[in-house]
């Protein structure tokens, strides 16, 4: 049976989620240094009835953690959201704040990992007890056309959320797998952080070519 199909209980975790006791004592000592901050598990933003899903690693310390809102408050968000803006999917102004009034326009953004990790480096553990939220994620949508990994371990993660061999779908920036019985195309990109930015591993003109792959595949 397709992952697809299986019976999951929910797509997204509780804010205090108690799964992964590294995090879980992380997030509490950012409670304590910054009671003003979200610190918890983030949910996914945009519409479930969405045809294009993109996938980050998690939330970085002050963006996601600190906002709520995934990708929103720090250098990654500032070109994830110009580059879909740019592409037609989202409407408004983004303020890196989660009150701006900026709305997704048939996409939705969520985390292989829903809680910060110290030094935004996840364990293997963390991200297998995740995972069922995210196999969850990609089942609750029913019109799902195209998923958009930002980086290889979100990429790793899609796969293996989907019960898929990883060596028959080897990551590379803006590649495109169609596996067999898997009724969306996933499409692969570095991460848009201020590191790979810096080292010119990714441009935004780069960044901005494979939305306009998925663009092109969604026909609009």
């Amino acid at each position: 049976m397709s992952p697809l199909n299986m019976d999951r209980p929910t797509a997204e975790p509780a804010e205090n989620c108690p799964l992964c006791p590294r995090l879980v004592a992380f997030r509490h000592e950012n409670k304590a240094a910054h009671p003003d901050w979200f610190n918890g598990a983030v949910p996914s933003f945009g519409d479930d009835k969405a045809e294009l899903l993109i996938v980050g690693l998690a939330p970085g310390m002050q963006g996601a953690n600190k906002t709520g809102r995934p990708f929103t408050g720090d250098y990654a968000g500032d070109l994830l959201y110009e580059t879909m803006a740019e592409h037609g999917f989202s409407k408004g102004s983004y303020g890196a704040h989660p009150d701006d009034g900026l709305v997704l326009v048939n996409a939705m953004i969520t985390n292989a990992v829903r809680c910060v990790p110290p030094q935004n480096k996840p364990i293997g553990a963390e991200a297998t007890a995740c995972r069922p939220f995210l196999t969850a994620r990609l089942a609750a949508m029913p019109n799902l056309k195209a998923v958009l990994c930002l980086g290889k371990i979100a990429h790793d993660n899609v796969l293996k959320a989907l019960g898929l061999r990883l060596a028959a779908h080897p990551f590379a920036h803006a590649a495109m797998h169609r596996p067999a019985n898997i009724e969306f195309t996933i499409y692969d990109s570095y991460h848009c952080s201020r590191y790979n930015t810096n080292t010119g591993r990714l441009t935004s003109e780069m960044f901005s070519h494979v939305f306009s792959l998925i663009r092109r595949d969604l026909g609009e």
